[in-house]
Order: C-alpha cells, then structure tokens, then sequence
C-alpha cells in the first residue's frame, strides 16, 4: 500500500505485520520439521505432534489472560515483550537437550501467539486515520497468509538442508530482528481502558457471539478438510504436482487476505456470508475441479481471519483487545476440534464425505451471518457498562448519572 493511505504509521504497521507473520511461521514451523524432531529424541511421529498441539492450546488460554491482565499497561511495552518470547523459545528450541525442554519452550511460543495476535487485531485503528484502518488490518494480518506461503516452506527447506535445529536457530535470529523493528518502530500506545478488561461483559453481546460462532464454523469447517488435505487430493491431482497446487493455494490465500480486508471495512458480515458461500462451493467442486477448486478454496479461506476480526472488533469498538482475544480463542480451539472430527469422519466414511461435512458446516457459518444482521447491521446487546460508558456494536455513550 502507499505510504500516503497509511500516512506516518506505515512502518508500524509493517512491523506488526512481520510480528504477525513470525509467531505463525514459529508456530507451524514443526509441519515440515516433525519427522526430524521425531527421530532425534525417539518419539513416535504423533507425540512429536505436540510440539503443534500445544502451542495452540496454549495460545487459546493466553490470549483473554493477556488482553485483560494487561489492560493497564501501554500496548507498545505489552507487545515487545511478548515478541521477546520468541528468539528465546526459538533459541532454547534449537538447543534442547531433550523432548520435554523443547514442549516448555513451545509453550512460550503459545504464549507469544495467543498475546500477539489479540494485540495485533486492534492495533491498526490507533496506528492510522480512520479510512485506511480495513487496509492497515488486511496488512498485519497478511503475515498469518505470508507465513504459511513462505514462512513454513523456507522453515521447512532450512531442516531438509542443515537440521531441524538450524531451522529453528534461524527463526531466532528472525524473530530477535522482528522484536527489534517493533521496538524502533512502535510509538507509545497507552492504554485506553481500566485494568481487567471486559471480556466476559463483551461475550455478552449478540453481535459478538454470533462473530464466534462464525468464526467456529468457518474454522472447524476448513481444518476438518483442509488437515486431510493430501489424501483427498490423491487420483484427482498427479503426486508430484501436490506441492504446487498447496502453494497457489497460499498465494490465493494472500490476495484473499488484501480483499476480503477491503470488503470486510464496508461490512463484515455480508463478507463473511459470502466466504462461507464460496468455500462451500469450492469445497463441493474439489472431486471434480481438483487443484482449481482449491484455489478458490484459498481465496476464500484467506479472508476469514481479517473479516471475523473486522467483524469483532467493529461489534464492540470500545474494547477491541477483547474482541481480539475472543477470536483468538475460539480460532484455536475450532483448529484443534475441526482436524479431531475429520479425522473421525475419513477414518469412518472416507474423504467425499469428509467433503460433504466440511462444505455444510461452513455454509451454516454464512446462514448464521446472514441471521445475526436484522436491519443490514451486527446486532448489539444493551450496554455493557463499566465506570460510566456503555459499550454498543454502533459505538460508545456516555451515561448520566
């Protein structure tokens, strides 16, 4: 984007991207890593699967504790120190002499994630004027896109050519030179709210809720399908073409980010209705269109982050974080259910059925955003008060007393 539509805050825009894009490229750097990890400390191929297990059920937890324990705190010093994490988990798991220090340090990477991500979601609105906020999102979060297109591969080439250790070596000294642009970069974000955050009040809102449960069904919907993705390419793409067709789907994946962002600034849930329609189709079209079919599927899938994201943080604008911090949390916990139930459903019926139930669940997540917008708008709760202000999907009040 020009410098001109993000004004002074582009470059603080782009460090949060790069921050976005390390802690998602550390957190599935082990996809392409685990048979190495595996075979160094004698575990089954399943257990070195923890090392992508438990930072996700870790980044679920940290995300509200970070956005509401922190709440008193200024966002740039939360931030850094949450980057912090990174180069030593990363180094520490380069170095580590058994599996147990290496799942110690991939919790700090769970940590790092959940904390980053429900900060990133609402940073942009206070880094640049007011219209170009939908384009400063789609940026920090073209990093969660970019690092499964590069991030994971290059991670992935480094283990094949020098070791797995070196791999994870040179996402330290990555994530120590992210840390190091946010520091310099960053201008102070003081905080805008009381210590304690309301996240259990915002998680009343209906506009809200209906955002997770969205969110839930578009992720679980994806992963379910998306986690099986080799065997229900195989006898409808050639072998030796799979590496390609995954990486246009990353690329799709990218430009579905820049414009689901775009689309999502106007209005979030009709977009979101719309990925939810048009992941279904891509789904359904996969045994007869093969590789085409998922490329549509990435573009698609794309733009579900920056739109549910959008979605939350437009519903209760006074407490973005904890918007963020609940999307964090169902995001990761839909991940995890979503490949547990296609698992079950290859094993017992096969992937065209897998298909089929991936396809209906993401379709009812465009149903339930179509029902969660009575009037065109996402529906708001009665106000959510703290110290005076009622917090309302269209804004904020000050109440008299």
């Amino acid at each position: 984007m020009p410098k001109t539509t993000f004004g002074a805050g582009l470059p603080a825009v782009l460090a949060v991207a790069a921050a976005t894009f390390t802690v998602v490229t550390t957190e599935m750097a082990p996809v392409g890593l685990l048979s190495g990890v595996a075979g160094e400390f004698e575990v089954s191929e399943g257990a070195a699967g923890l090392t992508m297990t438990v930072p996700g059920l870790v980044a679920a937890v940290a995300a509200p504790l970070v956005a509401s324990r922190t709440a008193a705190r200024d966002r740039r010093t939360v931030l850094l120190a949450l980057a912090a994490l990174l180069p030593v988990a990363n180094l520490v798991t380069a170095c580590a002499p058994s599996f147990a220090v290496l799942l110690v340090a991939r919790t700090l990477v769970g940590v790092a994630i959940g904390g980053v991500w429900a900060l990133a979601g609402g940073l942009a609105g206070r880094l640049v004027p007011a219209p170009a906020v939908p384009a400063a999102t789609s940026t920090i979060f073209s990093g969660i896109a970019v690092a499964s297109v590069l991030g994971v591969p290059a991670a992935t080439l480094a283990g094949e050519l020098a070791g797995w250790r070196w791999a994870f070596g040179a996402l330290a000294l990555l994530s120590a030179a992210v840390l190091a642009a946010l520091a310099l970069l960053l201008p102070a974000l003081p905080p805008r709210r009381e210590p304690g955050g309301p996240v259990r009040e915002v998680l009343r809102l209906p506009g809200v809720r209906a955002g997770l449960v969205v969110t839930a069904l578009l992720v679980l919907g994806h992963f379910a399908a998306y986690t099986y993705v080799r065997p229900v390419l195989a006898g409808r793409v050639d072998a030796e073409m799979v590496g390609v067709v995954l990486l246009a789907f990353g690329v799709a994946g990218v430009a579905g980010t820049f414009a689901a962002g775009l689309a999502a600034g106007r209005d979030p849930v009709r977009t979101a209705a719309v990925l939810g329609v048009v992941l279904a189709g891509a789904l359904a079209l996969v045994p007869w269109a093969g590789g085409w079919a998922l490329v549509l599927w990435g573009l698609a899938y794309g733009g579900v982050s920056v739109t549910m994201q959008t979605w939350l943080v437009r519903a209760v604008p006074q407490a973005p974080e904890a918007g963020s911090a609940l999307f964090v949390l169902v995001f990761n916990v839909a991940i995890a259910i979503g490949a547990l139930a296609g698992g079950r459903v290859v094993d017992a019926a096969g992937t065209p059925a897998l298909l089929g139930v991936a396809g209906v669940t993401v379709l009812a997540a465009a149903v339930t955003a179509v029902a969660s917008r009575p009037g065109g708008r996402v529906r708001g709760a009665g106000p959510v008060r703290r110290t005076g202000v009622s917090w309302r999907s269209e804004g904020p009040r000050r109440e008299t007393r």
